[in-house]
């Protein structure tokens, strides 16, 4: 290849840009079906079931060990499953190898060729299938514009930045017309303020092209910024389906509520239940809440754990309201935007957020009162 820009990769003046109709024309449902996966004795999946809609920018969410990047493994066409089915559509490709699958994938690692350039890196997957040169030149030229790279299409991969070569990735994906993007903790690599700025890339170019995007990551805020809905796995399992918000605000067991973000736990015992909510005596005192769980009606005596967030508590000086706890402010960590208060209540220590704090400190000499609404308060099994 010459030297400079070279005549294959060369844009019009005018931006090339995906075809709509026919990326959306590729948009398909993803449907697990009882998936079981094991290695030796260990069942890595035990059972997975869930469909993703057409379009839709699914999370796999979970603690180290739980199954999600198996999960997308199996969905790739990496691992053949034990037993169950995934359908693409209507189509089995429960025992098809990955490059008959076509799926667009995404790694941690962005497993880009040194050797080559930007746009030779993008072409290649174009070029293992056959696609003629023509083609070739429009779908790379097309694949860079959309992610807004098509000024580097002649730079080396070592002159780019981090973000810079993720977004290669992320083209080199989308440049084969995939079915589905698998991406698994594609932004792990690349520091705080990047991260921030490929969420909204990736969020904006799946749903420009209308791809159904399935995505495993540990980092919540990226799962809770990016995603239309969340599945939480728990020990090869499911443990909860659902919107960002859905989650957050009702997770339906301990786990899920202590992997989502942070709250506090604290237990109790149920002395009323009806129509959805309940009251939990606690060593705080008594505190009114929400039964997240649609499976499941608390029932007078039992034991349970609440979980509130700690930005779902306010500080008063006087007991109104409902469920005040009083105590008194322990350590407090002024952030600027947020303080953090330790407020010690009897035997718990709770931790509380507030935002936008007028002082940095509270008082610690006298009884203050934490406040947190019922429908803030979460009852779970114990």
């Amino acid at each position: 290849m010459a030297r400079g820009k070279s005549p294959l990769f060369s844009l019009p003046k005018e931006r090339q840009t995906f075809s709509h109709y026919e990326a959306r024309d590729l948009m398909i449902s993803i449907t697990i079906d009882n998936l079981v996966k094991k290695f030796g004795q260990q069942t890595a999946l035990n059972g997975i079931s869930l469909r993703i809609e057409p379009g839709e920018i699914f999370f796999l969410l979970g603690p180290s060990g739980c199954g999600k990047t198996t999960l997308l493994r199996n969905i790739a066409g990496f691992y053949i499953p034990e037993s169950g089915r995934i359908l693409f559509g209507d189509d089995d490709v429960t025992n098809l190898p990955p490059h008959k699958r076509n799926t667009g994938m995404m790694f941690q690692s962005y497993a880009l060729w040194p050797h080559l350039t930007v746009a030779r890196n993008v072409a290649f997957g174009l070029e293992e299938r056959k696609v003629p040169a023509a083609e070739i030149q429009k779908r790379v030229a097309e694949a860079l514009a959309s992610v807004k790279m098509d000024q580097y299409a002649e730079r080396k991969i070592a002159q780019l930045s981090g973000g810079q070569q993720q977004r290669v990735a992320l083209a080199r994906a989308l440049v084969i017309r995939p079915r589905a993007l698998l991406l698994d903790e594609p932004l792990s690599n690349l520091d705080a303020k990047l991260r921030l700025e490929m969420r909204t890339e990736i969020r904006r170019v799946c749903k420009e092209f209308g791809l159904t995007a399935i995505y495993v990551t540990h980092d919540q805020k990226e799962a809770l910024s990016i995603s239309d809905r969340i599945a939480i796995l728990e020990g090869g399992k499911i443990a909860q389906i659902g919107e960002p918000e859905e989650v957050y605000r009702r997770p339906h067991s301990r786990v899920v509520a202590d992997f989502i973000g942070e709250t506090n736990f604290l237990p109790g015992t149920v002395t009323a239940a009806v129509n959805g909510t309940a009251s939990v005596e606690t060593s705080v005192g008594a505190l009114r809440g929400v039964v997240s769980d649609p499976a499941w009606n608390p029932q007078i005596g039992e034991a349970v754990t609440l979980s509130v967030r700690p930005e779902a508590w306010t500080i008063r000086p006087d007991a109104s309201g409902t469920n005040t706890v009083r105590g008194r402010i322990g350590e407090s960590i002024y952030l600027g935007e947020v303080a953090q208060y330790q407020f010690l209540a009897g035997d718990q220590a709770l931790k509380i957020f507030e935002l936008n704090p007028r002082l940095s400190t509270r008082p610690t000499d006298r009884d203050l009162y934490a406040a947190a609404e019922p429908d803030d308060v979460v009852v779970l099994r114990k």
